[in-house]
């Protein structure tokens, strides 16, 4: 029986090697770019380009698939979940870093069917790193088989999470208390690659330990969500409840009991939700 979804997979990492080949080729060349929501939230014309020949590809084989791109929702599209098969494009995950040829930029991609994450690609295509995960099969990285570190002390741990400007003062003091605190536990270093697939990828293959951020979007974790866990590592809402794709937080680690302490030191800012217009 020809089973669909890995035909769509199949398909989608066709697609994503494609696109990863625009990426690269745009990387050396000068970039015009945009601001959307703030003077650090940039869009450039590779951005879009890459969104476009996924949406226009995907709608061209599947016309009934139902499709969230962060262009797109930035251009006025809903970013409403539904039961639908559903294709979450993050297009050039890592905006600035492709901006300043900073080479942690990756095209990230989640299925879902029913509102549950099917399968999930991420392409580092700086490094050429493929990473795949179909749920219940695995997790993979350019073909070879990754698991989590399976690291449980905190204090032996790689812990990745994300900062820049944020226009909220409360929330931006919230962000470096947070980091200070993670530092203080201590921990053997805290890094930002500034790629929030990529940060989900280099736990689901043991190069970190984990993970977290408070403000990143559907696109952002769709990919890599099901990587970690397929890599045998946990995912979480920060406040330790299970993980929700549309609430913009998550702890991804290599084990309960080190998403269990972060969720335990840091503390929370409100975020609203991708399903909503708040």
């Amino acid at each position: 029986m020809t089973d669909p979804w890995q035909e769509c997979m199949d398909y989608c990492v066709e697609l994503t090697k494609q696109a990863g080949e625009v990426i690269r080729k745009a990387l050396p060349k000068d970039k015009t770019m945009e601001q959307k929501s703030s003077p650090v939230d940039l869009v450039t014309a590779t951005d879009r380009e890459v969104e476009q020949f996924f949406f226009s590809s995907i709608k061209e084989k599947y016309p009934t698939h139902s499709f969230i791109g962060e262009e797109s929702v930035a251009a006025g599209a809903s970013s409403v979940l539904t039961d639908s098969p559903t294709w979450i494009v993050h297009p050039v995950d890592g905006t600035t870093n492709f901006v300043h040829r900073f080479p942690f930029v990756s095209v990230s991609i989640g299925f879902t069917v029913n509102k549950e994450i099917e399968f999930g690609i991420v392409y580092s295509c700086v490094e050429d790193k493929m990473y795949t995960a179909r749920k219940g099969k695995g997790a993979f990285c350019n073909g070879v088989p990754i698991k989590v570190s399976g690291q449980e002390d905190i204090t032996k741990s790689l812990v990745l999470t994300a900062m820049g400007y944020n226009a909220d003062p409360e929330k931006f003091n919230i962000m470096l208390a947070n980091i200070k605190t993670i530092i203080n536990i201590p921990v053997h270093g805290v890094r930002f690659t500034g790629s929030a697939a990529v940060n989900m990828c280099l736990v689901a293959c043991g190069s970190a330990d984990a993970y977290y951020h408070m403000g990143i979007r559907c696109w952002d974790m769709a990919g890599g969500a099901v990587i970690v866990s397929e890599a045998g590592g946990v995912i979480m809402d920060i406040s330790g409840r299970p993980f929700d794709l549309m609430s913009l937080r998550l702890i991804v680690a290599s084990s309960r009991a080190i998403a269990e302490r972060i969720v335990k030191e840091i503390k929370q800012f409100p975020c609203c939700r991708d399903d909503t217009d708040d």
